[in-house]
């Protein structure tokens, strides 16, 4: 059965006491644009000249056939299908219901999922990137139909769709319903390493950060430390903070000290800023090394940011800053660090896949 036999349309002037089937908006050129009614109101005398004086001589009254849903409704079921952890859910306008932050954190967005559902047809699912830091009440995803009417089975789909991929094992691939026949393991996707939801919000911890500058210029005072308060804006901003800020000379006994000493404090985090380049002075790569360091990669395929380390002494992170990071308002280090913050481990495949859309400056 088509959709269109259940829009019945309907003189204004004859749809006294009758139902809209969808909402009427209403725009006034730089002042004003929003709904005049929403789906539901039913027509009084009085709403005739509203309705006029935008263009509305007749109305649609909505009369669903088994099977079949309204667009407020798909969106409504899309957006519950999908939505996870510390997120807010709006009430359907104009057919389109969007999912907010309810928290400070990182965006958890599972992008093969995503790409499945847009993959059917007559549903949208458009959403920010994953590991973007969100703010109280930034959207994350909207969700809609194409059409006012759309049949049940296309939402259904995607509702059990999310419940397998929800239900699946994080570290293996899961065999999603292909798109139409064939197999079922015609649309294997891998799933995302932490995933905390198709859509969802993962907290800030509060990392105790221990920041070791290097380079004897600033070590002897020869110019001032620009490292330290960029540092410090970027970890406060995430909601961690520096312990310390200790300073050394271009000399790799005197850093690996420096790191060792922050480990004894228990810190969760340290950064080596300073001494990244191929100079022959610079110690610091091999400094972390020395300390023990389990080295995931140094160098990173993004600009800028491409000489970051990045390593771990057991399970601390220890982080190598090349001296973009003093400059450059988004590198690799901007990257990394939200992700660290949210508990996150970082593995050489994240630190390849930052290549991609990476060319950022430089």
């Amino acid at each position: 059965m088509k959709a269109d036999p259940m829009l019945r349309e309907v003189k204004v002037e004859d749809a006294v006491g009758l139902v809209l089937a969808h909402d009427l908006t209403r725009i006034i050129p730089g002042e004003f644009k929003g709904s005049l009614f929403r789906k539901g109101h039913q027509i009084s005398e009085e709403d005739i000249p509203a309705l006029l004086s935008i263009g509305k001589e007749h109305i649609y009254v909505l009369e669903l056939a088994e099977g079949y849903l309204h667009e407020d409704e798909a969106a409504l079921r899309l957006a519950s299908a999908v939505r996870g952890a510390n997120t807010e859910r709006t009430e359907p306008h104009e057919g389109k219901v969007t999912l907010k932050s309810a928290i400070h954190g990182l965006a958890k967005i599972d992008k093969a999922f995503v790409d499945q559902v847009n993959g059917i047809g007559r549903i949208v699912m458009s959403t920010i990137r994953t590991n973007t830091v969100v703010k109280p009440g930034q959207p994350l995803a909207g969700t809609r139909v194409i059409p006012l009417v759309i049949e049940e089975e296309p939402v259904a789909r995607v509702e059990r769709l999310a419940a397998q991929r929800r239900s699946a094992p994080a570290s293996n691939a899961v065999s999603l319903e292909p798109l139409s026949g064939g197999p079922a393991d015609a649309a294997r996707v891998p799933l995302p390493a932490a995933a905390a939801g198709l859509v969802a919000v993962k907290p800030f911890r509060s990392l105790r950060v221990g920041l070791i500058t290097t380079g004897s210029e600033v070590f002897k005072g020869r110019i001032g430390d620009k490292f330290g308060p960029v540092v410090r804006a970027k970890v406060e901003a995430l909601g961690s903070k520096v312990i310390d800020q200790r300073f050394t000379p271009d000399d790799m006994d005197a850093i690996v000290t420096e790191i060792r000493h922050f480990l004894g404090l228990g810190a969760d985090l340290i950064l080596v800023t300073g001494g990244m380049s191929v100079d022959p002075d610079d110690r610091t790569p091999g400094a972390i090394s020395r300390a023990g360091a389990r080295i995931v990669s140094y160098g990173t395929p993004m600009l800028p940011g491409s000489m970051l380390m990045m390593a771990y002494i057991g399970s601390v992170p220890v982080m190598g800053l090349p001296g973009c990071v003093m400059h450059d308002p988004y590198t690799s280090f901007d990257v990394l660090l939200p992700r660290i913050c949210a508990g996150e481990e970082i593995f050489r495949e994240d630190i390849t896949e930052m290549g991609y859309g990476g060319l950022l400056g430089c």
